[in-house]
């Protein structure tokens, strides 16, 4: 059995690999059944698309090339502490109430 993700949606993560790297987003969308996340404006796409409903064959720009985000691997990027706003590593902890809170291994501060 895989271990959960630790980058959520809305998080601000620095992607660590790839063509990317550097270069720092917001998280749009995570599917952590193939590790994956899409992260604002990086790892950008091309795809063809054409129109598919009665509405938006109407529509002039409906169809046509589209850019948008495509998937990087969870272990390319890295969650950006809220303190100094560098990558860091991420734990999971139990808090005073019992409840599981994500905190930066960096500088102790919880997410």
């Amino acid at each position: 059995m895989a271990k959960g993700m630790r980058i959520r949606k809305d998080d601000q993560v620095m992607v660590i690999g790839g063509k990317d790297a550097g270069k720092t987003g917001r998280v749009v969308r995570t599917e952590p059944k193939k590790n994956r996340v899409y992260v604002e404006h990086l790892n950008m796409i091309k795809r063809h698309e054409r129109p598919r409903s009665q509405t938006d064959l109407k529509n002039p720009q409906a169809g046509g090339i589209v850019e948008k985000e495509g998937p990087i691997h969870v272990s390319n990027v890295m969650l950006l502490d809220p303190k100094d706003n560098k990558p860091t590593r991420v734990g999971v902890r139990r808090d005073k109430g019992g409840k599981r809170e994500r905190f930066a291994k960096r500088s102790g501060a919880t997410f």
